[in-house]
């Protein structure tokens, strides 16, 4: 264990280092912001964080994840770093448990900045914490996944930018084109799985206050397989 809190500790603090993390966080502020505030405070507009929530946090994430889990190990192979590192006394799985952990806690961070909305539409009217905690569930579940399929894609080349286009298009593909797929087809049990295959199905059920045990399923298995195909993935380059 304290060879993946070192390792996350690491990772941390090579985000603060990095220019590339700034430039991620103002854009996720940025654009958060924007359709937060024309979305919640225009005329007739809903005070809740549903329609931030519902379509346009997670199209966000899409594009801004990737971007964060880029470098996380495709670095170390661009400078011939994951010799060293896989030289060390530590296992593949610790190594990918620590990358993971320092992505996560820095994603921590970035959604921290989430908890001013509601203290700004308690003006407006009250703000169910159930609710709101529901939202906070289905985000933390929804950026380990998009983290641990940006983790393996990170390990799979040593280009950044190639890392970041097969993230954002295998993300873009589970959360949005599924979604759509299984809205078009006419079949019954075809649409069941494109339904149960749509990160966006699931996540929707947060966002409506519903805490399902479906969908916690779907999140964690999800993010265990990504994460398991990292391991194996470093454990295949070790032989190499």
């Amino acid at each position: 264990m304290s060879n993946v809190t070192t390792l996350a500790r690491r990772e941390i603090g090579a985000y603060f280092l990095s220019p590339i993390a700034y430039a991620v966080i103002a854009m996720f502020l940025f654009t958060a912001g924007l359709v937060f505030g024309l979305g919640t405070f225009s005329p007739g507009g809903e005070a809740s964080l549903r329609n931030l929530l519902d379509f346009w946090i997670v199209l966000i994430l899409v594009f801004v994840l990737p971007m964060l889990t880029m470098r996380l190990v495709s670095d170390e192979l661009r400078v011939g770093t994951i010799e060293t590192l896989m030289t060390a006394p530590v296992s593949e799985t610790q190594v990918v448990l620590g990358k993971f952990l320092g992505a996560f806690l820095f994603y921590l961070i970035l959604i921290a900045a989430l908890l001013l909305y509601p203290l700004l539409l308690q003006f407006y009217g009250p703000v169910d914490p159930k609710l709101l905690l529901c939202h906070y569930v289905g985000l933390l579940l929804l950026g380990a996944l998009y983290i641990s399929v940006g983790l393996f894609f990170s390990s799979c080349t040593k280009h950044q930018v190639v890392a970041v286009l097969l993230s954002f298009t295998v993300l873009a593909l589970m959360t949005f084109a599924s979604h759509e797929l299984a809205r078009l087809v006419d079949t019954g049990w075809l649409r069941v799985v494109m339904q149960q295959a749509s990160v966006r199905t699931h996540f929707h059920d947060f966002v409506r206050g519903m805490l399902d045990l479906n969908h916690l399923v779907f999140f964690l298995t999800t993010t265990a397989f990504f994460l398991f195909l990292t391991v194996k993935r470093l454990e295949m380059r070790r032989w190499q």
